[in-house]
């Protein structure tokens, strides 16, 4: 890890339940696509993700059947409602399939910190759809949530996740050597992170 990389002032921890139990919100983003909750019927995205090849390869999801989507999605509406990740879908409009996934998870109250996860499928491509998404969910962590680091993990060989995290304010931080595992072996991690005190 970069050792130059200056020392944050210390704050509070996260409060205990840092989104007090409300709806989760929805997102209007500039490039005119919204962040919503998922829903029984965005199972066929769910199950698309794992059909393309690129969120198969940098995302590893599983094979789904429109059963085990489903349970998934109510999965993720189960973790909001317990404080413990939050899960946005992302389409056109508040009505409009889903055609991606960004969210929170790894939350972790008492270190007040959180990892992003993200996919799109190819028709939400090419519209600055994550770096704004990222942003916006940031956002919300940061003032609504309480959250104090907000990390983006991805492999080094994955030039476009690296300019997600770039655009959106995380700054790379270091590389983390063989840290994780995907279809053609171990990749190196680039590690960006965003902290509540940041510019």
């Amino acid at each position: 890890m970069n050792s130059e990389i200056p020392t944050a002032p210390h704050v509070p921890a996260a409060p205990s339940a840092p989104w007090g139990g409300g709806p989760q919100p929805v997102f209007a983003l500039p490039c005119a696509m919204v962040l919503r909750p998922w829903r029984e019927a965005d199972a066929p995205a769910r199950m698309a993700a794992y059909e393309d090849p690129d969120v198969r390869h940098w995302n590893r999801p599983e094979p789904m059947t429109r059963e085990e989507a489903v349970a998934r999605i109510a999965r993720w509406n189960r973790l909001w409602a317990e404080q413990e990740g939050a899960v946005w879908a992302v389409s056109r409009s508040p009505d409009s399939p889903a055609l991606g996934l960004i969210g929170l998870a790894d939350v972790d109250l008492a270190d007040s910190s959180a990892e992003f996860l993200y996919w799109l499928l190819p028709e939400g491509r090419g519209r600055g759809v994550m770096p704004q998404g990222v942003a916006a969910v940031s956002e919300w962590a940061f003032r609504e949530a309480g959250l104090h680091r907000l990390r983006i993990c991805h492999s080094v060989a994955n030039p476009a996740s690296c300019a997600v995290a770039l655009k959106a304010g995380f700054p790379l931080e270091g590389t983390m050597r063989g840290a994780l595992l995907h279809a053609d072996g171990r990749h190196d991690q680039h590690l960006h992170a965003r902290l509540a005190t940041d510019a």
